[in-house]
């Protein structure tokens, strides 16, 4: 089976029928998305999608690049730029195997169920200690070739953590990948093919982000196809400087054989569909490729760290408008920095967006891992708007504005859930109040997309800066909904006999204070008033309730 000539792509058309596609039918204009059984694997098909297009494309600068997008390549085109590299994607042969070990057989070791190779399945040691709670062990215990590949290809590419020697990969376990989306909202549908040539960049700006050009023997890009000693020296690492750029879509740092002789025929557990060789299961070792280095996947916002440039996974809580400015333009201020995937900041530094009009959002999804255990999976789309038709300096006035919005927000956030705190419990007491944290999160939403959207449509038609007049109203927005949330949802709807009046009031007032006192302001960049100068009180004297002293009685 060859990932590049057989039909195993699950895609959706236009008029909502599925169907099974070989990778050369994603320029067809009727397919509008994918259309996977799982989350994980319809991220993990555009990551495939990407990387095999980026590894092929012949756009060598932005002009090349732009026409592509206007005019898609035909199936046969494509079918001619994927054919090169057809010896690197074959599934199941006597040979090298598409993102498995070269040098493992199939009877090198005790056979893994092939249900291992989902990412939330449970592990050895939760099966033999009965703790497979929520997620049951068996669910899974068939599968057809093409849910199998995707399946290891989406184990490649998230790779958390597994044990003793058992990698990650060059973005860690479990990354947060953001895609830039062609949207549908103004009652056209976009083609997939739109979504997938916005997260390839050209070949001249994509070269320049890391590894070695030169480096262009085939192994140096798909590692499978030599042993692991071509690449990296026995307990040794591997860096960018050791491999071709390309790598970064193909690394493998799991060393897997699928077991294709140990095959049933039947359904697939997944996809439902009958298939004469089923998997069954694989054979795993430890101690595969070791990334290690200033990667720097194209698919990924990085952050500031001690260490460096590192890059960004899903938390608890998912994902926000609070994460809108870093995974979009990218933001630094006094706690942190953020820099947004290279194929969204390329892509609005080149401002394809003015020229074509194409209207977009930010796609992004990823697994929250504790370690090995899959905590949640993730996934959310962010409209973006005519941002990417405004200039440098337009966008450059939407991040302070934003900066300061969100910087305002995180302020009141923590306003109500000190507040929420204070009302329930003494001043000390701890515990998890992430719950009152993501109902303002969610509550203030609507009100923040809003008035983006009229921040950065004056912008693009170079309009006066609304900023003030929206700080204002972004204000007065956060002062209501605080209040709200505090009042008829966290606290003033709880059974009376059941609270402590004085100690809610007592919050109740700080919490007014707080939202209306100069922090919040200051954080928003609104002008503070300065505070009247207080008369000094000589000793022995009072004030009275005018505020004028009076001497105290004898």
């Amino acid at each position: 089976m060859n990932l590049l000539r057989e039909a195993w792509i699950p895609v959706r058309f236009a008029d909502g029928h599925r169907e099974w596609v070989a990778p050369a039918s994603l320029s067809d204009p009727r397919v509008v998305a994918f259309d996977a059984d799982r989350a994980d694997f319809n991220g993990a098909l555009a990551q495939f999608a990407i990387g095999l297009l980026q590894t092929t494309s012949p756009a060598k600068n932005s002009l090349q690049w732009k026409r592509l997008l206007e005019t898609p390549p035909d199936e046969a085109t494509l079918h001619a730029w994927f054919e090169q590299h057809a010896a690197a994607f074959e599934l199941d042969c006597d040979g090298p195997r598409f993102m498995q070990d070269f040098d493992l057989c199939a009877s090198d070791g005790e056979p893994v169920a092939v249900s291992g190779l989902l990412i939330e399945s449970p592990g050895e040691n939760a099966v033999k200690n009965n703790s497979d709670h929520f997620i049951k062990r068996n669910q899974v215990q068939h599968l057809c070739p093409h849910c199998t590949g995707l399946a290891l290809f989406t184990l490649q590419t998230n790779a958390p953590a597994g044990g003793a020697g058992h990698r990650t990969g060059v973005r860690g376990g479990g990354p947060l990948t953001t895609l830039l989306l062609a949207d549908s909202a103004r009652g056209k549908v976009e083609s997939l093919w739109r979504t997938l040539w916005l997260n390839v960049m050209d070949q001249g700006a994509f070269l320049a982000l890391g590894g070695r050009e030169e480096l262009d023997a085939p192994h140096f890009m798909f590692p499978w196809l030599e042993g692991i000693e071509k690449v990296q020296k026995e307990g040794g690492e591997t860096a960018p400087v050791q491999v071709h750029p390309y790598h970064v879509f193909w690394a493998m740092p799991r060393r897997i054989r699928l077991d294709f002789d140990a095959v049933t025929a039947g359904v697939c557990d997944l996809c439902g569909r009958k298939s004469e060789r089923r998997v069954q299961q694989y054979v795993t070792r430890n101690y595969g490729l070791n990334y290690k280095g200033a990667w720097r996947h194209p698919l990924s916002p990085y952050y500031q760290a001690k260490e460096g440039m590192l890059p960004m996974h899903p938390q608890p809580g998912g994902f926000g408008y609070r994460h809108w400015l870093g995974w979009v333009l990218g933001m630094t201020n006094e706690k942190r920095r953020v820099e947004s995937a290279a194929v969204v900041s390329h892509f609005f530094e080149s401002k394809v967006d003015a020229r074509l009009g194409i209207p977009l959002r930010v796609w992004a999804f990823g697994f929250d891992m504790d370690n090995m255990k899959a905590r949640c999976w993730y996934e959310s789309t962010m409209p973006v708007y005519d941002l990417g038709a405004c200039d440098a300096a337009h966008q450059a006035a939407v991040r302070e504005a934003v900066t300061n919005w969100i910087s305002g927000a995180e302020l009141a956030a923590s306003y109500l859930r000190g507040a929420v705190k204070d009302a329930w419990f003494s001043h000390d007491a701890r515990g998890d109040f992430s719950h009152v944290d993501a109902s303002f999160w969610s509550r203030t939403e609507r009100d923040f997309y809003l008035l983006l959207k009229e921040l950065i449509a004056a912008a693009r038609c170079n309009e006066p800066s609304p900023t003030v007049a929206l700080s204002v109203r972004w204000l007065s927005l956060l002062q209501k909904r605080v209040q709200a949330l505090f009042e008829t949802e966290w606290v003033g709807t709880g059974m009376i006999e059941r609270q402590n009046p004085a100690r809610i009031a007592k919050a109740h007032e700080q919490l007014r204070k707080s939202l209306f006192g100069p922090k919040l302001r200051a954080a928003l960049a609104l002008p503070v008033e300065a505070k009247p100068p207080t008369a000094a009180v000589k000793k022995g004297e009072r004030k009275t309730d005018q505020g004028s002293a009076t001497n105290a009685p004898q």
